[in-house]
């Protein structure tokens, strides 16, 4: 609620000064005129006026600027620290450092996709790197993609950072090129990957010599598939153990990094019929393929959700479960998190089957906790995620197959389940309530060709399931108290309880059903549970009830159970 108003004019009596409060008034056609004289006077470069208004519940202002004149502010520059005022990247080495390679690998990512190769392997290819060069325009565009943007971080002239990465480049690719013609990077023909590895561990340049054997190795392969499948036959070909083994495996995991972050590779590697749902579910069995086949065993429906593995994949896998390659299992993960938190639809023809495989892939992620990914990340992910599925667009493909409303309630309540996030939760509540408090929810129910009995314990049971997908108190209470009252027009237009207080069957009979219905077993809890809870008092407390009741022991036991569920009983 807007409280009290003045109106404040402001000063700036040189460009580069700060604005200072010169006066404060009730009047803004006052504080106006003042602050345009003063500015027609030159006693001061610029003025302002705002308008500040109270807010009666945070007692705090809101400004509102109503006139400003005079010279514009100068843009103060950023004062760059003396240790980021060089270049980020002083010498050719630098180039191989994992934030430059991936880098290297944004600039130029157009080129290497359609190379199908990796940035870790241009710097360690000299035909690739010959092919760059030639081309020119390529490497250009890339220096200044680098050199523009750090121009603007560090302070430093752009063309003296283009100049500097310039020749950086071409010093990393007259040294690259110098090595192959001086054949530095053996092949595998007639010698084995793990007699070489042993004579390159004692080396001074055996990582790169090594990076620039396995890359060799990749040479005309185009499918992410086919190269898959030979970097499996390197490590199956690795030293057994020690330093040698880790010269081949860390040269093999760089590149399975950069090939495993590009889209494409994992179409190409996982099968190009899956979805995007499909391929994360896909990708976390194969990062941890022992925990996805404990959970099948367990649930047999996740293996219609999670696809197999096959071939490379599948060694692949088998590496990545027995602890190699922790960085790589490392990238898959985040990558999988990265896909989850993004607006990108899992499922997009298919609503129903996005919940699916979104549960599928909660429990599997779930399932590596602590081994890939803390359980905080995943929920994290997951509550993200969950924002897309209580979106408009969402909500009425989901309920579009519907042809009741009592079937976009169930769908709604699935909805409710398969949300995570207090807000997310309060949102799906909030379409739930909508369709349930609607005039054609009740009218459907009113005139369903169920029977009145049925009707109400189908209600009774939409009420059980908002008990258990944990939505706040306020929201569960609003959808009860909605199911009771269309509850109550359902009970109240077929008379259904006033017919069970007079329907000739024995009194038991009797007392057990309408103790049932009080109890919110066969209709919703609201004023229907109310009604039928005073006529089974009434009837318990007439005399000859007594009487019959008293008489037959044997019935009166699960009617003593009902009145302790009701509470008429101690």
């Amino acid at each position: 609620m807007a409280g009290p108003v003045h109106y404040e004019v402001f000063i700036r009596k040189t460009a580069p000064a700060p604005w200072t409060l010169l006066m404060a008034t009730e009047n803004r056609g006052h504080a106006i005129e003042t602050a345009e004289d003063i500015l027609n006077d030159n006693r001061a470069a610029a003025v302002r006026v705002t308008k500040e208004t109270l807010d009666a519940e945070t007692m705090e202002f809101s400004s509102l600027t109503v006139l400003t004149r005079g010279a514009p502010e100068v843009r103060q520059k950023r004062v760059i620290p003396d240790d980021e005022t060089g270049p980020r990247c002083s010498g050719i080495q630098d180039f191989y450092a994992p934030h430059a390679r991936d880098l290297i690998g944004r600039v130029l990512e157009d080129w290497l996709t359609r190379r199908g190769v990796t940035a870790f392997e241009l710097l360690h290819r000299p035909d690739l790197a010959e092919v760059l060069e030639a081309s020119g325009v390529e490497l250009q565009h890339a220096v200044q993609k680098v050199a523009v943007p750090e121009s603007q971080a560090v302070g430093q002239p752009v063309h003296e950072l283009i100049r500097h990465y310039q020749k950086l480049a071409d010093g990393a690719i007259e040294r690259l090129v110098a090595a192959g013609r001086a054949q530095k990077f053996p092949t595998l023909e007639g010698r084995s990957l793990a007699d070489l590895a042993h004579r390159l561990a004692g080396t001074s340049d055996r990582a790169f010599i090594m990076g620039g054997v396995v890359s060799g190795q990749l040479k005309g392969l185009k499918t992410p598939r086919a190269r898959l499948d030979r970097l499996m036959d390197l490590a199956e070909a690795a030293p057994m153990d020690g330093p040698p083994r880790a010269l081949v495996m860390v040269a093999i995991e760089q590149i399975l990094c950069e090939m495993m972050a590009q889209r494409t590779s994992l179409a190409d590697i996982l099968g190009p019929s899956l979805d995007q749902g499909a391929s994360l579910a896909a990708v976390v069995r194969m990062v941890a393929p022992a925990e996805i086949e404990a959970l099948i065993a367990q649930d047999h429906r996740l293996r219609l959700l999670v696809p197999t593995i096959e071939g490379p994949a599948r060694r692949l896998g088998e590496r990545l479960q027995g602890g190699e390659y922790p960085l790589l299992s490392a990238v898959l993960a985040r990558m999988v998190l990265r896909e989850l938190r993004s607006p990108r639809r899992l499922r997009p023809a298919d609503p129903e089957g996005e919940i699916d495989i979104l549960r599928a892939l909660a429990m599997t992620l779930t399932a590596t906790a602590g081994r890939l990914l803390t359980l905080e990340e995943v929920q994290d992910a997951f509550t993200e995620r969950s924002k897309s599925l209580i979106t408009a667009d969402f909500v009425a493909a989901f309920v579009k197959p519907c042809r009741t409303v009592m079937c976009e309630a169930e769908h709604l309540m699935r909805l409710c389940e398969n949300v995570t996030g207090a807000a997310n939760k309060r949102s799906a509540a909030r379409w739930l309530h909508a369709c349930l408090s609607s005039l054609r929810f009740e009218t459907e129910m009113r005139r369903s060709e169920l029977p009145p009995g049925q009707v109400l314990a189908t209600l009774a049971g939409l009420q059980r399931a908002a008990g258990k997908v944990e939505l706040a108190a306020s929201d569960e209470a609003q959808i009860c108290e909605a199911l009771g009252k269309v509850g109550s027009a359902v009970e109240t237009s077929a008379r259904l309880i006033d017919q069970m207080v007079r329907a000739p069957v024995p009194v038991p009979h009797k007392l057990q059903v309408l103790l049932r219905l009080a109890a919110g077993e066969t209709g919703p809890r609201g004023p229907v549970t109310e009604r039928a809870r005073a006529e089974a008092l009434k009837l318990l407390r007439h005399p000859k009830v007594r009487a019959e009741l008293g008489s037959t022991p044997a019935a009166l036991e699960p009617i003593r159970e009902l009145m302790r569920t009701v509470g008429l009983a101690a």
